[in-house]
């Protein structure tokens, strides 16, 4: 076995234990959306997506990026076998999120009428905002030991946190819909937040830290290296949050609740069901290539695997999705979300442009280089934000998708050329051969759907889930030596 085909497989097997675990928290997800659409409705359902994005914006706001931050402090301490550094980061790590989960829950507290104003035009929600202020904490505190999971490469805890958390979620936000219906969902918020830093805590709680007392300056003094790249990353993560906020405010305020909670429900099928490949590849990619960011060579095969992994597992993906769009979704939510698939259908093709530039993002963000982070996440959520208000007003739920697959587009275009002629980075032919290929069969699928002729429609479909599952087989095979790789499983 070649190195190349090492290194593929150490990808792949991150992905098949990350992306295991997604496939069951999907089927948790999938029953909590389920149970959402049947006992507190559309209109529910955007009212929890509206009040988790307030949580998710402000916890990404008070936490300064301190959880992406301390995972490559970790990463390089524990690589050079420094159990005292070790300690001393996590120490530190855990009582400066304190601090900051703290700050959440006050500003929470004291902006809840205002919140209440923006998100929904009255403030009937102040009470449900003060009262899920408690989950900014929890999340804080939670981000943290996943951090140090992540750190360690503790990765088997890591993807139990996940598992355990999911399934877990199921047995109490159900009962809860069920019982009080509407009434249930900032009770469900608090309790599936409180749940998941518990579990997280578990499984941290082995690990041993060493440090001795610090006062609030000399904490905060040894914390700067954290705090410094922590701010960037949060600003970045601040406009992605900031801008997915404003787009369902106007949707609130342009379409009314139930639009917002069609979009949400879109929105969970791209980014979770969809996009659990990025899920999957991000806690192994991110720490191992901060650990060979200064050879250029190294970090080019790094993106390449990534980039072929991902765009070889997405594609299937979205074929399949194309062809049963209609069925998944009222097997995910119910026949009255059945507008959401102009929506889905176009903003999925993004993905697959979404696979590349995101493999190629994580270098900016592991060289550490703040001001090209900030400019390119600032220029593409502006241009997201522009986009999908147009795409909205124009042409309601289908304006939204066509602007979701040519922002994706717009950005890979973007982040291609700054890691050409910033780090003189370009793709191998042989990837790019397989991309374009694999882009070919999603937008072929794509206008298969639209052929009126059912009969032929299904049998062309059906032929290309066929060849695209040959294709990427043969592909995967030629770089990890599937046989040989599953020998090896069950052999040891």
């Amino acid at each position: 076995m070649t190195e190349n085909q090492k290194a593929y497989r150490q990808v792949f097997k991150v992905t098949s234990l990350f992306g295991g675990v997604q496939v069951i928290s999907i089927l948790a997800a999938m029953l909590r959306s389920k149970f959402a659409a049947l006992f507190i409705g559309p209109a529910g359902v955007g009212i929890l997506g509206v009040l988790n994005s307030t949580i998710h914006l402000i916890t990404n706001v008070s936490k300064f990026g301190l959880d992406t931050s301390s995972i490559k402090e970790i990463a390089f301490a524990n690589k050079l076998e420094d159990k005292r550094e070790v300690s001393n980061v996590i120490y530190v790590l855990k009582r400066l999120l304190w601090i900051t989960g703290l700050l959440g829950t006050v500003v929470t507290l004291i902006l809840s009428p205002f919140l209440s104003q923006i998100a929904f035009q009255n403030k009937e929600f102040t009470f449900s905002f003060i009262w899920i202020s408690i989950a900014v904490l929890f999340k804080q505190l939670t981000f943290g030991n996943m951090a140090i999971l992540q750190g360690l490469r503790k990765l088997k805890k890591l993807a139990k946190v996940n598992l355990y958390s999911s399934i877990c979620s199921v047995f109490i936000v159900v009962p809860l819909y069920y019982f009080f219906g509407l009434d249930g969902i900032v009770p469900t918020i608090i309790l599936t937040t409180l749940l998941g830093y518990l579990i997280s805590k578990y499984f941290t709680f082995s690990i041993e830290i060493e440090s001795d007392h610090k006062s609030l300056k000399r904490l905060f003094f040894e914390g700067k290296p954290m705090i410094k790249l922590g701010v960037t990353l949060s600003i970045g993560s601040l406009i992605t949050l900031l801008v997915a906020y404003l787009i369902q405010v106007y949707i609130t305020n342009t379409g009314g609740l139930t639009e917002v909670g069609y979009y949400n429900a879109g929105i969970i099928i791209i980014n979770s069901y969809v996009g659990l490949i990025f899920e999957a590849m991000s806690k192994d990619y991110y720490p191992r290539l901060s650990e060979i960011i200064d050879d250029t060579k190294s970090v080019q095969k790094a993106v390449t695997q990534q980039a072929t992994i991902a765009v070889l597992l997405i594609t299937p993906m979205i074929i399949f999705f194309l062809t049963f769009a209609e069925s998944i979704i009222v097997i995910l939510y119910s026949k009255a979300f059945l507008p959401i698939l102009v929506f889905v259908n176009f903003a999925i093709m993004g993905i697959l442009f979404k696979a590349v530039s995101w493999s190629l993002a994580f270098v900016i963000i592991a060289k550490g280089d703040s001001k090209t982070f900030i400019k390119t996440e600032i220029g593409s959520n502006i241009l997201l934000l522009v986009m999908n208000g147009l795409g909205y007003f124009s042409y309601g739920l289908l304006g939204l998708g066509v602007s979701f697959v040519v922002h994706y587009f717009l950005y890979l275009i973007i982040i291609f050329l700054t890691m050409k002629f910033r780090y003189k980075f370009i793709f191998v032919s042989d990837f790019l051969k397989v991309y374009l290929i694999c882009v070919l069969f999603a937008f072929t699928t794509f206008f298969i759907t639209y052929i009126e002729n059912t009969q032929l429609k299904y049998i062309l479909l059906g032929v290309l889930v066929l060849v695209s599952s040959v294709f990427t087989l043969h592909n995967l095979n030629k770089r990890l030596d599937i046989k040989s790789f599953i020998k090896g499983k069950f052999d040891s």
